[in-house]
């Protein structure tokens, strides 16, 4: 057998070779080395690298499967966690709401013993005080015996004298009156018979017989009954507080200490009474005049004018008040604040009257920057003039008050002739009555002189009660003292729409030329 030699290739033919064939380097044969084993150690390395990348590769898709695993675990246990916790707080609450349950029905028990016991303790009570006077006679009953057997012995007095103490002591004690002793003095004084005429007209700004009279028309109106604790106030010193409240505009601290009475009690009997004037005598003796007596007050003032078919005369003034706390500008009184030099508040009066100075109507209560003529407007006697209720008769009013055909006016024009200035004299003879009428008022009843401590309110009430006092004096000729003369003062505007019936314009001009061709005009332009 022939062996023939192998060739060797060259370095150039090797690179070649192993360019065509690259996967023997795996082997080692490219390496330089040309041994094969050294190949079988990179592949078997080659191999393991692979397998430690897979054993990698896998142990990283476990990390990435057990978050997720974690995450599903957590929300189970924040779940089961979270129904633990209701489960716990509904019996909590099932817990709480069986205490307050608890604790309503003991406090029910309580209050329905409590309520128990004060029933019975009013009963008791009132048991207690029927007996009160049934002891109380027969205790008086024993004294009486007591006293008729001591003439016969003495041993028969000490047994009555036992007995008697004995039935006071089952009358039981004395009920204790929580009133504080005040001063009764100065009251004490004036309700005495032994007090003169002079010196409580004086005082009340009226006769004893003409108080005796207004507190009898209101006993019933103004009776309170005695209670446990105190003893009612007497009529009498009712009716006196708000009468000497309204005639003087004393504060209220100094009629508390004249009538020995609470400032507030006697705040609260001022309102008391005047509501009973009004309530009680205001229909008696404030109210328009009916047909006989109507008459009789057309012929007054047709003698005292020569003017016919006059029914009234109406003025309207002005009482201050103090500034209140809402729509101060309504209130506010221009004409006074000029006057007086300081800022003043005021509420109207409107008045009719007849020939001796009665109020026959009154509209009170509208705030004092309204003029006449709007106050006018918004009283019940404009509602009973519109309906034709007081037709052919005339209500004369001054320059504030506008010419209707029930409504008579001076003549408020420039360059007035003879006969108008003759009418309008006429005219202030019938409004001097009215404002003589209004003279009186305020002098007699001081408070409406000057800012009261009546809330505005209140007021109405109080100022009705005036004016109804005012006819009953007048009516019982109880004349004013001179001293307390008053001093009107003129509040007249002229109406800004001074005419509204061309009938009356022409009524006016008539009834002027009768006066003067009749010879009845004044005087004073001759």
């Amino acid at each position: 057998m022939e062996v023939t030699p192998f060739t060797f290739l060259n370095q150039e033919e090797s690179l070649n070779f192993f360019s065509i064939y690259p996967e023997m380097q795996d082997f080692g044969m490219n390496d330089g080395t040309n041994n094969p084993l050294t190949g079988l150690k990179k592949r078997k390395k080659i191999e393991e690298e692979e397998e430690e990348e897979d054993k990698n590769g896998a142990e990283e898709e476990l990390k990435k499967k057990i978050p997720f695993t974690d995450i599903l675990t957590s929300l189970m246990l924040l779940e089961e966690e979270e129904k633990q916790e209701q489960e716990l707080y509904f019996v909590q609450s099932q817990q709480q709401k069986e205490i307050l349950e608890a604790n309503y029905k003991k406090t029910s028990e309580v209050m329905s013993q409590y309520y128990s016991d004060f029933q019975e303790s009013s009963t008791q009570l009132n048991n207690l005080e029927q007996s009160h006077g049934k002891r109380s006679r027969g205790a008086a009953f024993v004294a009486v015996a007591s006293a008729v057997a001591a003439a016969d012995s003495s041993s028969t007095s000490v047994a009555a004298t036992a007995e008697v103490g004995a039935a006071s002591a089952a009358a039981g004690p004395h009920r204790r009156l929580w009133v504080k002793e005040r001063s009764k003095d100065w009251w004490d004084h004036y309700n005495s018979p032994n007090v003169s005429e002079d010196e409580f007209r004086k005082a009340f700004r009226m006769s004893k017989a003409t108080f005796d009279m207004i507190c009898e028309e209101l006993d019933s109106a103004v009776t309170k009954k005695n209670t446990m604790l105190r003893d009612a106030i007497p009529v009498r010193q009712r009716v006196a507080v708000c009468i000497w409240r309204l005639a003087t505009g004393e504060p209220l601290r100094l009629v508390s200490k004249r009538f020995g009475l609470g400032i507030s009690t006697c705040h609260k009997l001022v309102l008391e009474v005047c509501l009973a004037i009004k309530t009680v005598l205001m229909e008696k003796y404030l109210h328009w005049p009916d047909e006989l007596t109507l008459h009789g007050i057309k012929t007054e003032f047709e003698s005292l004018s020569g003017i016919p078919n006059v029914s009234g005369s109406m003025y309207t003034t002005h009482v201050p008040i103090i500034a209140p706390k809402a729509s101060v500008a309504a209130y506010f009184n221009k004409r006074h604040t000029e006057r007086n030099q300081k800022t003043s508040y005021s509420i109207t009066v409107q008045g009719v009257v007849d020939p001796k100075g009665l109020f026959t109507d009154i509209c009170v209560g509208w705030p004092g920057s309204m003029p006449d003529d709007k106050v006018l407007e918004n009283s019940a006697l404009y509602k009973r003039g519109s309906s034709g209720q007081l037709k052919d008769v005339w209500v004369v009013g001054n320059k504030g008050h506008p010419l209707m055909d029930w409504v008579l006016v001076p003549f408020t024009h420039q360059n007035l002739t003879w006969t108008q200035h003759a009418f309008n004299e006429k005219i202030g003879d019938i409004q001097g009555v009215a404002k003589d009428a209004f003279a009186r008022l305020k002098g007699r009843w001081s408070c409406l002189q000057k800012r009261t401590e009546v809330k505005l309110q209140d007021l109405p009430v109080v100022l009705g009660a005036c004016c109804v006092l005012h006819n009953i004096c007048t009516m019982r000729n109880d004349e004013l003292d001179a001293e307390l003369k008053y001093d009107l003062f003129d509040d007249e505007m002229v109406s800004e729409n001074g005419v509204r019936s061309a009938g009356a314009v022409q009524a006016r001009d008539h009834i002027a030329h009768n006066l003067l061709h009749h010879g009845l005009a004044g005087t004073g332009f001759h």
